[in-house]
């Protein structure tokens, strides 16, 4: 393993806590009482990480495992799995202090009403609930900004540099089977990883491991337990648990051989750059066309300016409904009136939109709107708008979502296998010490 070249203000992290156990250790001294004093369990370029983290997220690991109903390996198995993964955030989050990623109050509260809001309740009873559960709300914001600084990081690395052509959603479409690809299906996953510029032994050494754990999952080893004691994957701690996917964002290299597969069956070994993985098809569903709700509707739109403030503009739009409701033609004042140049030629007309076109509060004036009416003047971010909706129908956009889907889809394979490299280059770029005992030190 080599130094790597990323530099934080990590040392004085080191010096703080040494400092803390000197602390300790006078304080036991004095009181002539033995307390167990924290210790470094791996040393990760020029940071530590320690008994007490390795402890603590254990025990998160564990209490999520048990919530699962997942069965637990080994305790010494289960801490070699979270320490290489406590190893590799390390590695991010430094690399993230480097490139001065961080996450702001604002943005964090933001996401943590988002969760709130998907689970039915304010930020209040969402705290509230995790506090019952026994999670600690502070913890859990620690974590929520953890997650975030790596997303980030990970679009930085890897998401920016990737792009699809439109040839390529030519071919994707071409030879995909609508019936597979609106189907979803539910997936575990293991990996048995091989490095970067591997040796023949290496390789012959991960197949071998690869090899023996398929032969037990096919005599009936739990696939959740063996992934949880044996995978490198990063849904590992989640039993391999990789959702419901549609068929066409599953990756390229498991796609092939879920075709073949039925619910409970386990895969052949299936071989990629970052080694070895094994999958089993734990459910299939779906299979429905796309249906959308569309909407024929045209707008005038008013901007504020220096000559007008936003309630000047947003009379003048009452004015113009007030003439429209009295008989005037919309079309002709939108050519007269709106500011929005391309939509004014055509006499305010949008043409058929679909959920996510337009900017959300302009979208939600519309949809309480019937055929006919006239909305009362609605602001966003673009002006003063009044809307009128035309008419009402529902869109069989299967085949337009397929195309609108493609990229994405596409982006996601590629972003996938290459955040899988690039945290495979990371961890072996990096000087990495582990400071277990003999028993409990990976690879032992």
């Amino acid at each position: 393993m080599n130094a790597t070249s990323i530099h934080t203000a990590s040392p004085l992290r080191r010096l703080f806590a040494l400092g803390l156990l000197a602390l300790a250790l006078a304080s036991g001294m004095a009181r002539a009482t033995p307390r167990l004093l924290d210790r470094i369990v791996a040393v990760v370029n020029d940071d530590v990480i320690l008994q007490s983290e390795l402890d603590d997220r254990v025990r998160e690991i564990r209490q999520r495992l048990e919530q699962r109903k997942t069965r637990l390996p080994p305790l010494p198995q289960l801490r070699r799995q979270v320490l290489d993964r406590l190893v590799l955030e390390r590695l991010q989050l430094q690399l993230a202090d480097h490139n001065h990623i961080d996450v702001s109050d604002e943005t964090l509260n933001a996401t943590l009403r988002n969760l709130a809001a998907q689970n039915g309740m304010t930020l209040e009873q969402f705290r509230d609930a995790l506090e019952r559960q026994g999670q600690s709300y502070p913890a859990f914001r620690r974590e929520i900004r953890r997650e975030i600084r790596l997303r980030r990081l990970h679009q930085q690395m890897v998401g920016n540099r990737i792009d699809v052509t439109d040839q390529e959603i030519d071919q994707f479409l071409a030879s995909h089977d609508s019936d597979f690809d609106r189907r979803e299906y539910h997936l575990a996953h293991i990996l048995i990883p091989v490095p970067e510029a591997a040796s023949p032994e290496q390789i012959e050494a991960a197949k071998k491991k690869a090899t023996r754990i398929l032969s037990q999952l096919r005599k009936g080893a739990d696939f959740a337990h063996t992934a949880v004691a044996e995978s490198a994957g990063r849904k590992a701690l989640e039993g391999g648990d990789l959702g419901w996917l549609k068929g066409r964002r599953l990756p390229s290299l498991f796609a092939q051989a879920v075709r073949t597969m039925k619910p409970g069956d386990i895969s052949d070994l299936i071989r990629s750059p970052s080694g070895f993985h094994i999958i089993q098809l734990l459910g299939v569903r779906g299979g429905e066309r796309h249906l959308v709700t569309q909407t024929h509707v045209r707008h005038i739109l008013l901007k504020p300016d220096a000559l007008q403030d936003s309630q000047r503009v947003r009379l003048r739009l009452q004015q113009l409904r007030q003439r429209i409701l009295a008989g005037d033609d919309f079309a002709t004042l939108a050519k007269a009136h709106s500011e929005d140049k391309v939509s004014a030629a055509k006499g305010g007309d949008l043409g058929w939109v679909g959920p996510g076109d337009l900017v959300p509060a302009f979208e939600q004036a519309m949809a309480r709107l019937k055929p006919g009416e006239i909305s009362p003047p609605v602001h966003t971010r673009f002006g003063w708008h009044i809307i009128q909706v035309l008419a009402r129908r529902q869109h069989d956009s299967t085949r337009d979502f397929k195309r609108s889907q493609a990229r994405e889809i596409l982006r996601k394979r590629k972003f996938e296998n290459e955040l899988e490299l690039w945290l495979r280059r990371l961890r072996d770029e990096a000087y990495v010490e582990y400071r277990l005992e003999d028993k409990d030190a990976p690879g032992a």
